[in-house]
């Protein structure tokens, strides 16, 4: 099979970048053979680039060509869009559908339904977007960016091809990550078949496993940006110390150093490669994943099934569904430090519950997120757009984990 994969990279690296990498090299392994169209938002330079990169949103004629041509060129028998925000735009579509093309598009934020991305804003995760076609209360309130100019572009672009039916006609298949994030789309504002949804969760490479003795902390791996729980962790720390490293750069870095200045329990590593991360993670007792957003997925947390490390993580979004509480992890309620804090010392008093949750954690990964598995639900994904026989994709990824 003939795979395009088209994807606009952001100016901060993040897993969605990772994934796409690894979808490629995935169907690669397998003797497909795979084209990567991607733009950056690294191009996007001065204020002229911003306001054209703002207005292209809606349907950017500058990348209509190469995208058309490269469809032209290449002559795949899928398109798969992991990012089209907002070099790429909902113009990719348009083109696939012009050329015959089937379309599938991964699902990682909630853009669509959401100026968010994230449906998290004023300190709390927030719903009241999600079956509005266009949230005017959005801009007023500026949650992309703090900018009410960016956050109209984007209400307009997603409001309008709503009306305009395209992510109803012009998308064959969406893929979302969790059953939970399924839900969410389902019954928004995109009116989307339930036929067009599949849910296919993200793999890892098998990193192997940690150290059997581990050393002596706690790891936070992930940008540092309120929505993902930085706050809930240091003041967590704060109410009982204990021996933490932080990996991530973002806007909360500076927080981040000067906390860990007045504490001899916490080290920020700063920003590093991932291979040099997999080697920290594979040493620590446990993953912390404070996140207080409806993640529509965890990366990290695959990661540390895949090395049997357990992971403590808030009971939300994706790390809900990943996380099973007292079998591959422990759950906390979100924005609960205290919480968070008795969940470390019940690890740091109970190393053979700590134990059986690592060993837990890594048969999760052998059962559910190897690249094998996961190369199966995607293959089927793309067999039922291209209309080849087999099982609706739908049908057969839907089961939650652990079934």
């Amino acid at each position: 099979m003939r795979i395009l994969q088209i994807h606009n990279f952001y100016k901060q690296a993040g897993g969605e970048d990772t994934v796409f990498e690894q979808e490629a090299k995935l169907l690669r392994q397998h003797g497909h053979i795979v084209e990567q169209l991607t733009f950056s938002n690294g191009s996007v330079q001065g204020v002229r680039g911003k306001l054209q990169a703002a207005f292209g949103v809606i349907y950017n004629l500058q990348s209509t060509g190469v995208i058309r041509n490269s469809i032209r060129d290449f002559k795949p028998d899928v398109v798969h869009v992991h990012n089209f925000f907002p070099l790429v735009s909902p113009a990719v579509f348009y083109i696939c559908r012009e050329l015959g093309v089937p379309a599938v598009l991964t699902l990682h934020n909630y853009r669509l339904i959401c100026p968010s991305a994230v449906l998290y804003y004023n300190g709390k995760v927030q719903l009241e977007n999600i079956r509005k076609i266009f949230p005017i209360k959005a801009i007023t309130h500026a949650i992309y960016r703090d900018s009410r100019i960016e956050t109209a572009s984007v209400v307009l672009t997603t409001g309008l091809h709503k009306l305009l039916g395209t992510w109803r006609t012009k998308v064959a298949k969406y893929i979302a990550l969790t059953p939970g994030a399924a839900e969410l789309f389902l019954h928004s504002s995109l009116q989307l078949r339930p036929e067009q949804l599949a849910v296919k969760p993200n793999f890892t490479e098998d990193i192997g496993t940690g150290e059997a003795t581990r050393d002596d902390f706690y790891l936070y791996i992930g940008r540092l940006t309120p929505e993902k729980g930085i706050e809930t962790l240091l003041q967590a720390h704060q109410l009982q110390p204990f021996n933490l490293k932080v990996i991530g750069d973002g806007p909360l870095r500076q927080r981040v150093e000067a906390y860990a200045a007045t504490q001899a329990t916490v080290e920020y590593m700063g920003f590093r490669k991932r291979e040099e991360t997999m080697q920290v993670l594979k040493k620590a007792k446990a993953l912390i994943f404070p996140s207080e957003w409806l993640e529509t997925f965890g990366m990290t947390i695959i990661e540390a099934f895949a090395t049997g490390t357990p992971v403590i993580a808030a009971k939300l979004g994706g790390a809900a569904h990943l996380v099973q509480h007292r079998h591959n992890g422990l759950h906390y309620e979100p924005q609960q430090p205290a919480q968070l804090a008795q969940r470390v010392l019940e690890l740091e008093h109970r190393p053979n519950l700590r134990e059986e949750l690592g060993k837990n954690a890594r048969i999760t990964y052998l059962q559910q997120y190897t690249p094998e598995a996961n190369y199966q639900v995607l293959l089927q994904i793309y067999r039922e757009v291209t209309g080849q026989k087999g099982t609706p994709a739908s049908a057969t990824v839907a089961a939650p984990a652990g079934a």
